[in-house]
């Protein structure tokens, strides 16, 4: 008779999900294995600005259709998701055998390399640990810049805090998934820029604060909170000339764009500039 398999049960089954090639295997002590604490080290997965997987330093081949779709979709949750919510979000107007069968040839379809970047198991799917993500530490980098008893960096308040936070998530993606999710990643970035220029005005540091009010102004013109901050920049350096072309600058794309006036809130950051 068959001595049952001890491996059976003991929780390895998983890691044989991560990669399928024959360099990793799901046991320790056979040939092959690798620990799940390694599989998926230096692998980068970008959503900023452009989708990009990268190893290390290398950008490798963009995967194709689905898979490059399946790869953005775990980077942009920091958490496994269940097969059933993978399929229905990639596929919402396919019938749900017709999304599962989609599911599987974009993970059929996934190279060998990016493989090992991706836990799946019979239930759910994620993102290896080891792997980072761009857009999830943008994310803590705002947070930590809207929280006024967070311990910031000195790179937190320079100019690549700026950089990240000025990048559009996926762009040209007009999935109605990824739409919701850059609509929140617009907001959540306008706030930190917002709380970051005011933060650098604050320890006088104007030129970054001036930087970090006018990118908010160039993600959207229409906003009048980035507009009262380069505002308040300009007027705590001694700049009542700026602060005045802001204004105007504001007052002009607004009533172009919605035939609005600034409110009063914003009239009364330089009404008494406009008396003078």
């Amino acid at each position: 008779m068959n001595e049952p398999d001890p491996r059976a049960g003991s929780g390895f089954a998983d890691v044989a999900s991560i990669g399928r090639s024959s360099s990793t295997s799901p046991y320790p002590g056979d040939p092959g294995w690798r620990s799940p604490a390694t599989v998926g080290g230096g692998f980068e997965v970008c959503v900023l600005g452009t989708f990009r997987f990268r190893w290390g330093t290398e950008t490798l081949m963009a995967e194709a259709g689905g898979s490059q779709r399946l790869l953005a979709l775990l980077a942009l949750r920091d958490r496994a998701v269940m097969r059933g919510a993978v399929a229905g979000t990639l596929w919402p107007e396919s019938s749900e055998h017709h999304a599962h069968s989609n599911l599987r040839s974009a993970l059929s379809r996934l190279s060998e390399l990016s493989r090992d970047a991706v836990l799946v198991t019979p239930l759910d799917l994620c993102l290896v640990e080891r792997v980072k993500v761009d857009i999830r530490e943008s994310r803590a980098l705002a947070h930590r810049l809207l929280d006024p008893e967070a311990s910031v960096s000195e790179a937190d308040l320079g100019p690549a805090a700026i950089s990240v936070l000025a990048d559009d998530l996926l762009p040209d993606w007009y999935d109605d998934w990824v739409l919701l999710e850059a609509e929140e990643w617009r907001q959540l970035r306008l706030h930190a820029l917002e709380a970051l220029a005011d933060r650098l005005t604050l320890h006088r540091r104007f030129g970054v604060a001036t930087a970090a009010a006018l990118a908010a102004v160039r993600i959207e013109p229409l906003r009048e909170s980035a507009r009262a901050t380069a505002i308040r920049v300009h007027r705590a350096e001694g700049n009542p000339s700026e602060a005045l072309r802001e204004f105007d600058r504001y007052r002009t794309v607004l009533q172009a764009e919605l035939g609005l006036e600034p409110t009063t809130a914003l009239r009364d950051l330089i009404a008494d500039l406009q008396d003078r």
